[in-house]
């Protein structure tokens, strides 16, 4: 890329401060949970000096306080593509797949971002896609009109898509044409409270399930939550509720422990939005939808495929619990993961999580002296020579998001939907191959060890 192009990473950034301020006009409250997340990140800085060592030595300590990630939600498979190319001007790819169809919904989703960690040091802007999957809504003429009504939308301006073609053409954008990328890609993700249904097709397509309404009745993909990501989760959580907002009374994802491991979440309640149904003689009724919340996440330690197996394993011995009610889950959900080693050190022998090699104060020296000793990795951590910080997790975990789906709109059931899991499908709708992440941690641990075998060579 020459230099007259500006970074995809520089784009990504402007693009998410842009969404961050838009949501925040839209959805006060989000506001609100910026500030508390900002406040318990400072408070577990400061008590945690190691913690903010590491951080900083990582390169996350600089990008915390703008990290987000979204999540939308589309109807067609042209809509699924044109998103992805939508993302790519933003440095930004379909990484993983996810069937979300098993927890009761009936979508199936990626998360397009960043995926080396220079660009995610950039900025760690993620968004989870959930692609409708029509054929799981099961009355015929439902789905006809389902399928009409999202033929009959554009949901990206006429000026983003010459944007996006001319940045395929091209190679890249100027700068102003990057500007003017970002404020037409916004309004894809802009709320509009008038639906493009009448009340009782809106209806039907909420009882047949509250997501489809939610993706099948408006203009676009609105964003229906950003997400900041927060160092203590359960500090976060305690002070929302001090401050009298509804969150959510259990946790997604693993137990509170020492060596955190991928992926935490909660959030509060979903508004209830007024919106306008038109009718037949070009009049409007008012009603009302409940989709957009507020959410945050606290991310811990990517897992390799073999502790990935385990933490699924733990959590399938426990999701039974989860209707007994908070503190039963959380206390089996502790209970349980007693399975997984809470201990840096331990993960790592056992080859349960990923992690970046670099060399200690001595191993530097030893290098400028000539070289490091012959060895292991393990055996350079143990003799002192290398320390090895392990690799945040940048993905989703199917069942937390669903979870968070779930006690956002509404929906009490938890069963799972009779679909066979479809990645061939969904990549074939979205034009390109899912990316693996665990192929993507391995290639940063692997980058690490090749960069210290170039300096002793």
């Amino acid at each position: 890329m020459t230099s007259r192009f500006i970074a995809p990473d520089a784009i990504r950034l402007a693009f998410s401060g842009a969404m961050s301020r838009m949501y925040r006009e839209e959805v006060p409250l989000y506001g609100d949970l910026l500030e508390i997340v900002a406040r318990t990140n400072a408070r577990a800085l400061e008590a945690d000096p190691a913690l903010k060592a590491r951080l900083e030595a990582s390169g996350e300590l600089a990008r915390l306080n703008d990290e987000r990630h979204g999540a939308i939600r589309v109807g067609t498979p042209g809509e699924l593509s044109l998103m992805r190319r939508l993302f790519a001007v933003m440095g930004m790819a379909p990484v993983g797949y996810y069937d979300l169809a098993v927890a009761g919904l009936p979508v199936h989703s990626t998360a397009f971002r960043p995926v080396d960690a220079g660009a995610l040091s950039a900025c760690a802007f993620r968004i989870f896609c959930s692609l409708l999957r029509i054929d799981l809504i099961a009355d015929e003429a439902l789905r006809e009109t389902a399928r009409e009504t999202l033929a009959r939308r554009r949901i990206v301006s006429d000026g983003a898509l010459a944007l996006i073609e001319q940045y395929e053409r091209d190679g890249g954008l100027s700068s102003d044409d990057a500007e003017s990328f970002v404020l037409q890609a916004l309004e894809t993700f802009r709320w509009h409270g008038q639906a493009l249904v009448d009340h009782e097709t809106y209806e039907a397509l909420s009882k047949a399930h509250r997501l489809i309404a939610d993706i099948v009745c408006f203009r676009g993909p609105h964003i229906n939550h950003l997400t900041p990501r927060t160092l203590d989760i359960d500090a976060a959580q305690a002070e929302m509720l001090a401050c009298g907002i509804r969150a959510k009374a259990v946790i997604e994802g693993p137990p509170r422990r020492a060596a955190p491991v991928l992926l935490r979440q909660t959030s509060f309640q979903a508004l209830e939005e007024a919106i306008r149904f038109p009718q037949p003689d070009g009049s409007f009724v008012p009603g009302a939808h409940t989709a957009r919340f507020g959410e945050i996440e606290q991310r811990g330690y990517a897992l390799t495929p073999a502790g990935r197996a385990l933490y699924d394993e733990i959590l399938a011995e426990v999701e039974a619990a989860r209707a007994e009610g908070g503190e039963t889950y959380q206390a089996r959900l502790a209970a349980a993961f007693a399975r997984l080693p809470d201990d840096v050190d331990a993960l790592r022998r056992a080859g349960l999580a990923y992690f970046s090699y670099r060399p200690t104060r001595e191993g530097a020296r030893r290098l400028a002296a000539g070289g490091l000793p012959a060895g292991s990795p393990e055996d350079l951590v143990e003799s002192g020579m290398l320390s090895a910080e392990p690799i945040t997790y940048e993905d989703f975990l199917p069942v937390s998001a669903a979870g968070i789906f779930r006690s956002n709109l509404g929906d009490a059931e938890e069963g799972r939907l009779a679909a066979a899991s479809s990645q061939a499908a969904f990549e074939a709708a979205l034009g390109a191959p899912c990316l693996d992440p665990f192929g993507l941690y391995l290639d940063q641990e692997e980058a690490s060890l090749e960069a210290l075998e170039q300096a002793t060579a």
